[in-house]
């Protein structure tokens, strides 16, 4: 394990001081920066906002990127880097400056500009800006984690997930940012590359992307520019840190690992993916830490809030085996599987075999009152039981049963009390026992899961979740005709979970409401209804 964590790190430092000179070497060979020219003066260079995110005790990441015309290729931007001025501040009005320092925008990274901020006071909310050019940015307003020592009482986080922008307005992200929350858990489908039906769309994509196999990385950059100038998605990343995982959608949709059922041949589908991983962190606010290098992204970690909570963020896409089965064992286009021995294949794994290990190290080793594991899909069963058979949803935890046995294991050990699951991609709202082995109503309940429904992206009917609550005794609640989120209030005895929502679509002026509400006490494994 030792030399397992030691080989990690040093692969990641490399990366890191490789993505650091690129820019250094750039700038050099331009001879620096130019002086401020005509695009500084005529357009606003921050049109995407900012952002931050990894909050730690000592230190968060903030993000900008310059683009004057956002919706073009290059963002409107010379092909040189430009110096970025960055700011810390305990206060709004930045009289009392924490940090302050200078970053490069590169072009080579889409003039996006990622500072982990260190030596700032721990469990302290802080305000910070950029400035480029004469330009000053929006300012955002982030906070560090509480030390790990810190007997803390209280934590409020908004878990949220896939956010097709055709298919409705983000008024889910207006409330979270007006939210009295410390944290913002994003958990996979930031972005749709497919077009939504007609009948379904309330506003189309200002990029349209192209088939896969003809997509490059400016496409890329072009649809996160344009998710990203929605107004209320940049008020609640300037409101609040966010902790990220993917889920497909930021790829192509059902992808696993290096395959995609829409792009055969690997080597294509790996450029594509290597470009879809780039734009992702181009846009978001990661370490250049997690700089992707070599078609691959280091996403998974750990981030402990005081001694309340600690937050394990889990990779359940970069790893993952190949889909299995098809034809008439995969109807609905392959989205469900029927009589499919295939996934019950042992050595069949969603995390890759390093993950596991170290995720099962760290709830070994967790110290803090509650364990949550941040994955992007629901764990517990969701099978539909028909007269034909059980079908199981292929692109989910149901198609890897081995997969969730050892996750489970991991979590069953009885240094590991207090553990709740996070996810989404499903499309409901849902609250779930988590068992030892999901498929016996007999085994231990031994974890708690809450999924969010989508912020705007469609769902199943009532008829359809009901259908899917029925065959499953766990699900305590599920639904999936209502957009959302889930807001988190954890104290050291209890977490309540309110399950926010609205109908389908989501619209300008939409209004949110407490769709249900349970409570996950201390030592008693389960969620139950408030």
């Amino acid at each position: 394990m030792q030399r397992r964590a030691l080989f990690s790190h040093l692969s990641r430092l490399a990366a890191v001081l490789a993505w650091q000179q690129v820019c250094a070497h750039r700038a050099q060979a331009r001879g620096q920066v130019p002086p401020p020219a005509a695009w500084y003066a005529a357009d606003e260079v921050f049109t995407l906002g900012v952002a931050s995110g990894e909050p730690r005790p000592d230190s968060v990441v903030i993000w900008t990127r310059l683009a004057p015309k956002p919706l073009q290729a290059d963002g409107g931007m010379p092909a040189q880097a430009v110096p970025v001025r960055w700011e810390v501040a305990a206060d709004a009005r930045f009289a009392r400056v924490l940090q302050t320092g200078s970053a490069v925008a590169d072009p080579a990274a889409a003039h996006s500009v990622h500072v982990e901020v260190k030596g700032l006071p721990a469990g302290r909310p802080c305000f910070y800006r950029f400035e480029a050019g004469g330009q000053r940015s929006p300012v955002g307003r982030t906070r560090t984690a509480p030390d790990p020592t810190e007997r803390n009482t209280r934590m409020r986080v908004a878990l949220a997930s896939c956010q097709h922008y055709e298919t409705g307005y983000y008024t889910v992200h207006r409330e979270i940012a007006a939210s009295d929350v410390d944290l913002v858990l994003f958990v996979g489908d930031y972005i749709y590359g497919t077009q939504a039906k007609p009948y379904l769309r309330v506003r189309r994509h200002p990029h349209v992307m192209p088939d896969l196999h003809r997509r490059t990385l400016a496409d890329y950059r072009q649809h996160y520019a344009a998710y990203k100038l929605d107004p209320d998605l940049r008020a609640c990343h300037a409101a609040h840190p966010w902790l990220m995982v993917w889920d497909d959608h930021e790829v192509a949709a059902d992808y696993t690992g290096r395959h995609s059922p829409d792009l055969p041949d690997p080597q294509a589908f790996l450029a594509v993916r290597t470009a879809a991983y780039q734009a992702y962190f181009e846009h978001l606010p990661f370490s250049p830490h997690r700089a992707p290098v070599g078609g691959s992204m280091p996403l998974y970690g750990r981030y402990p809030w005081g001694r309340l909570v600690d937050l394990m963020t889990v990779d359940t896409r970069q790893f993952r085996d190949p889909a299995v089965c098809e034809g008439r064992h995969a109807p609905m286009n392959g989205k469900l599987l029927w009589q499919c021995d295939a996934v019950q294949g042992p050595e069949r794994t969603m995390l890759g075999q390093s993950q596991g290990y170290d995720l099962a190290a760290q709830l070994a080793s967790s110290a803090c009152d509650w364990k949550f594991i941040v994955q992007s899909s629901q764990m517990s069963p969701g099978v539909l039981r028909s007269p034909l058979g059980p079908l199981l949803y292929a692109d989910g935890w149901d198609a890897y049963p081995a997969a969730r046995r050892r996750f489970t294991e991991a979590i069953a050990q009885p240094r590991v009390p207090d553990v709740v699951c996070l996810g989404g991609d499903v499309h409901r709202h849902v609250a779930a026992n988590l068992r030892l082995d999901p498929a016996d109503p007999a085994s231990p309940i031994i974890a708690s899961e809450i999924v969010t429904t989508s912020v705007s992206s469609r769902g199943l009917s009532e008829l359809l979740s009901s259908w899917v609550k029925r065959g499953n005794p766990d699900l305590l609640h599920v639904r999936g005709d209502e957009r959302g989120y889930v807001l988190l209030d954890i104290t050291p005895r209890q977490v309540q979970i309110d399950f926010r929502s609205t109908p389908h679509p989501v619209r300008a002026d939409s209004r949110l409401r407490t769709q249900a509400r349970y409570v996950i006490e201390r030592g008693q494994p389960g969620p139950r209804k408030a």
